[in-house]
């Protein structure tokens, strides 16, 4: 897929109020600092689309982006670590929750995992929560460049094997780098080839 276009549509905390559903989305979402808006900058070679920060937990809003005047894709907030108050988490987690529960033309959400780390807890739980409620998704490995090669593979298969202990099958994976552009192609292409099946 080529992308001619990307372009900010708008910011909402309010699903209801999200641009109407006649279009396929895909939103992306990980643990705070994964390197989400690196990453959407990568796919869209835009370099600023998606405001990147050194402050954990700086997206606070449902962000729309319109690609190819065809499809959407949305950067939700960060979970897990953040210098937020209670209060404020707490009503991220319900902004996020009803989007990926309410939004009728979201076809999946790349989850997104920081290959550096072990597997944590926050992932592992929402990785569950998404099965159980039924949500298509895609786990997208990040920083990839970051860690020699077989230390990346060793960890993928990591992250694997702890999920089939309580997953028979797995959903789509992708490795990405933001720095390198590794994935580009492969994610592009699961969007495209997602985009044929949709029916607004």
């Amino acid at each position: 897929m080529i992308i001619s276009s990307a372009e900010f549509v708008e910011s909402n905390t309010d699903v209801e109020k999200c641009p109407k559903p006649y279009k396929p989305e895909y939103a992306f979402i990980g643990r705070s600092n994964v390197g989400k808006s690196s990453l959407i900058n990568m796919l869209t070679g835009k370099k600023k689309l998606a405001k990147i920060s050194a402050t954990p937990g700086k997206t606070q809003l449902i962000n729309h982006f319109l690609i190819n005047n065809n499809w959407y894709l949305v950067d939700l907030p960060g979970y897990g670590f953040a210098k937020v108050s209670k209060t404020s988490m707490a009503a991220w987690n319900n902004m996020i929750r009803d989007y990926l529960l309410k939004r009728k033309n979201l076809l999946s959400v790349f989850t997104l995992i920081d290959a550096r780390l072990e597997p944590q807890k926050n992932d592992l739980s929402f990785i569950r929560w998404m099965g159980e409620k039924e949500v298509p998704f895609a786990i997208t490995f990040t920083k990839a460049d970051k860690m020699p090669r077989q230390k990346l593979i060793n960890s993928v298969a990591n992250f694997k094997k702890e999920l089939l202990k309580t997953w028979e099958e797995l959903p789509p994976v992708f490795i990405t780098s933001a720095e390198m552009s590794t994935g580009r192609e492969d994610v592009l292409k699961y969007i495209e080839d997602t985009n044929k099946i949709f029916k607004g």
